[in-house]
């Protein structure tokens, strides 16, 4: 008899997300964090993946949790930390495990600061642009994953 182990999915929102829909809604649209949320847990669900979602604005407690949790497939969108932080995109590298990168806006149509990604080298994939429905996307990539 095979026993079938639980999918498991961790989606990591970075720093100033916990304001999105009070936050330049013209660029990040007016979804709440917590709608975005319940989008993610109601297709996760219809796709029988088990999701941890989580917010969290410090570059230490990121990297804490790309560690230390549990998870299969890590869904991160890192926010500003994208086009600065050496030490997130270490963290994803060391832990060896498939991490999609994911943004609201399309970064590579905004500032040409926010044009370079560190953790586009490590993911196996980037989403961005299609605002709230990138993690949708992302999360169909990683049942993707996971059933490979």
């Amino acid at each position: 008899m095979r026993i079938l182990q639980s999918k498991k999915v961790l989606v990591i929102h970075g720093p100033n997300l916990n304001l999105l829909g009070k936050r330049e809604k013209n660029i990040y649209g007016a979804k709440s964090l917590k709608d975005i949320n319940k989008d993610i847990s109601a297709l996760a669900s219809e796709l029988g993946i088990d999701v941890k979602v989580i917010q969290l604005n410090s570059e230490g407690e990121i990297l804490d949790i790309i560690q230390k949790a549990d998870y299969d497939v890590l869904i991160i969108n890192p926010a500003a930390y994208t086009h600065t932080s050496v030490a997130i995109r270490d963290a994803i590298a060391g832990v060896e495990r498939p991490a999609i990168e994911v943004h609201l806006s399309n970064i590579h149509k905004r500032e040409e600061f926010r044009q370079k990604s560190f953790i586009a080298g490590v993911a196996v994939g980037q989403i961005s642009g299609f605002g709230s429905d990138s993690y949708l996307l992302a999360l169909r990539a990683a049942k993707s994953i996971l059933s490979k």
